[in-house]
């Protein structure tokens, strides 16, 4: 049975007289678990912590839209991490069967090009689909990465190249690492939805694990993302809840 979406809610309430957004709208939780049960459980744990979920590749492949369904049957929000990369008509196909599930956000790879990116703009247009966001560089690379499959540039030049492809093809929102934030912030103004993943919580001897371009919650909302994306400090925590709560309150620290 499809579902129609709802409106993309605005990633913030907006924001306090002191320009601070309320943290509960900016922390998406990466779901990246094998079952549905596995990720419901850990939604019920972090019910009050968090309003947006990430469903990626991982989960998706083993549920389907189902997952999708539920969890916004519980009245969160999702971002649904695809990476979409084929040929245009593949890639406009998928978004469109993706679309009955209700997610609010998908990802589709800005490396697709120019001419992908505008036929899944196009399919996004209908009513109820998701909003897209373009994967700009994967937080898990870094020169050497980018140097030996071809791009001698620095990942800073590479977003910013793929980040203006995007917007020229119609979409608006990108996912790019919080070193280049600032710059794709400067570069596609202060209506650009920008997502942040390879977070990690301030303090001693956090692990990067196999991110490459990290930042603490502090460091990317003063840069200028719009949402950060959250996995294993909060979803591997013996106490999901306390270090989800940990997250928000590093996200707008008190004066």
């Amino acid at each position: 049975m499809e579902i129609a979406s709802p409106p993309l809610k605005s990633p913030t309430t907006g924001p306090d007289a002191k320009g601070r957004r309320d943290p509960l709208d900016c922390l998406i939780v990466a779901l990246d678990l094998p079952s549905a049960d596995a990720a419901m459980d850990l939604a019920n744990q972090l019910q009050g912590y968090c309003r947006w979920f990430k469903v990626g590749m991982e989960l998706y492949y083993a549920t389907g839209n189902s997952v999708v369904e539920r969890l916004r049957d519980r009245g969160f929000q999702v971002f649904l991490d695809l990476k979409l990369h084929d040929i245009p008509n593949t890639v406009a196909g998928a978004v469109r069967s993706v679309t009955r599930a209700g997610a609010s956000l998908l990802t589709v790879h800005a490396g697709g090009g120019a001419e992908m990116m505008r036929a899944a703009a196009e399919a996004a247009s209908a009513p109820g689909a998701p909003r897209l966001l373009a994967v700009t560089v994967l937080t898990s690379i870094d020169s050497a990465h980018l140097a030996s499959v071809g791009v001698p540039d620095l990942p800073a030049t590479q977003v910013l190249r793929l980040a203006r492809l995007a917007a020229a093809a119609g979409i608006h929102g990108l996912v790019c690492s919080a070193e280049e934030v600032a710059a794709v912030r400067q570069a596609m103004g202060p209506d650009a939805l920008l997502v942040v993943p390879g977070i990690r919580p301030a303090g001693p001897s956090v692990a990067a694990d196999d991110q490459r371009r990290i930042a603490t919650p502090a460091e990317a909302m003063s840069r200028g993302a719009s949402m950060l994306v959250v996995g294993r400090p909060i979803t591997q925590a013996d106490d999901p809840a306390q270090a989800a709560a940990a997250i928000l309150q590093q996200m707008n620290p008190a004066d």
